[in-house]
């Protein structure tokens, strides 16, 4: 339990040294490398090493992709917390509601036919405000509206991180 409660602020000020040393970089990927050594005295290190190479998840390293500033990994418990997987299937959450659309593949499908939106705008868009694009055989009100008012904006921007990371063509 002490692990656990030690983990989550250093997980969080990597995060934040790594998201902010990331801003001005290209629009590539960017991998934030979070290393956590156990000290003697109880306290936890963190060291945050931002690269623009070709982006590889391990158990060390946390993606992030930069044209949104979201962390995929966070936004898999923001996924989970907020009862997503209730209505949508989503493999990369284990999810398979079927209230909404398939998570796997109509966010790619849906942002091209609605006017070749971005994708990460479309989800986004897709959260905050889910009746401006209803997907075809879905009806508006059965998204709840609230999510865009309800999730902070590192939440957001998590949550469409974990959704663009699982989009299938």
């Amino acid at each position: 339990m002490l692990f656990a409660l030690l983990l989550l602020p250093a997980g969080i000020a990597g995060y934040v040294v790594g998201h902010y040393t990331s801003v001005g970089k290209s629009a590539s990927t960017v991998v934030h490398t979070i290393t956590i050594k156990p000290a003697t005295s109880g306290a936890t290190t963190t060291s945050a090493a931002p690269t623009t190479s070709a982006a590889t998840t391990t158990s060390a390293a946390t993606t992030t992709s930069s044209s949104g500033g979201g962390n995929a990994a966070a936004g898999k418990a923001v996924f989970a917390s907020n009862g997503c997987a209730s209505c949508h299937t989503f493999q990369p959450a284990g999810a398979t509601g079927t209230v909404g659309p398939n998570l796997d593949t109509a966010p790619t499908s849906d942002a091209k036919a609605d006017n070749n939106m971005d994708l990460t705008a479309f989800i986004t868009q897709s959260i905050k405000d889910p009746d401006a694009y209803i997907a075809k055989g879905y009806s508006k009100g059965i998204m709840p509206t609230t999510f865009g008012t309800s999730l902070s904006a590192t939440q957001l921007n998590d949550l469409v991180a974990f959704i663009v990371s699982g989009q299938k063509s």
